[in-house]
């Protein structure tokens, strides 16, 4: 069901599936004829680590390196990446990309804000910096947070959400 006017609908809820035609075979949406506008969206979400891998952090004491930095590259790259990992996603012209690491006592929340001017919108990219950006950190800890078997039992990415969406006429 689809209700979001980017996506190629009227904005009304729907059940017509946007990615495939009246025969079921997958398509991108044409969004040739949408007028371009100026374009941001939000997403956010959290890894959970032990306390002493934050630590470890904040400090750069990190074996493989500066976490927090390598973790940047990795979602503004991912950001840039989106259309070639997300089918019938739209490659599109990104204007800007912000990342903020809010580092607590037993997590890093990662925010990414993504900006284009186009006629498709940029949820997607910026769900895809946050969670690679999330993963990196992973990576990056992944020796420090390992139990004795090799697990993870303290470590998980949670909450990955778009918080805010907007679309305006240039101009404005």
């Amino acid at each position: 069901m689809s209700d979001d006017p980017e996506d190629g609908s009227t904005g009304e809820p729907t059940d017509e599936l946007t990615h495939t035609d009246a025969s079921g075979e997958v398509r991108m949406v044409d969004v040739g004829d949408k007028p371009d506008t100026s374009r941001r969206a939000v997403a956010r979400g959290e890894i959970r680590l032990t306390p002493s891998t934050i630590e470890a952090v904040e400090a750069d004491e990190v074996g493989k390196g500066d976490v927090l930095a390598t973790a940047r590259v990795g979602a503004v790259q991912a950001v840039k990446h989106t259309w070639e990992t997300i089918p019938m996603c739209h490659q599109i012209p990104i204007t800007n990309v912000d990342t903020d690491f809010s580092v607590g006592d037993d997590g890093i929340e990662l925010t990414v804000a993504v900006e284009t001017t186009g006629k498709t919108g940029c949820e997607m990219e910026a769900l895809e910096g946050v969670t690679t950006g999330l993963n990196v950190v992973w990576d990056m800890v992944k020796a420090a947070e390992k139990d004795d078997d090799g697990q993870y039992p303290d470590t998980g990415i949670t909450d990955v959400g778009v918080v805010e969406k907007e679309k305006r006429a240039l101009g404005e």
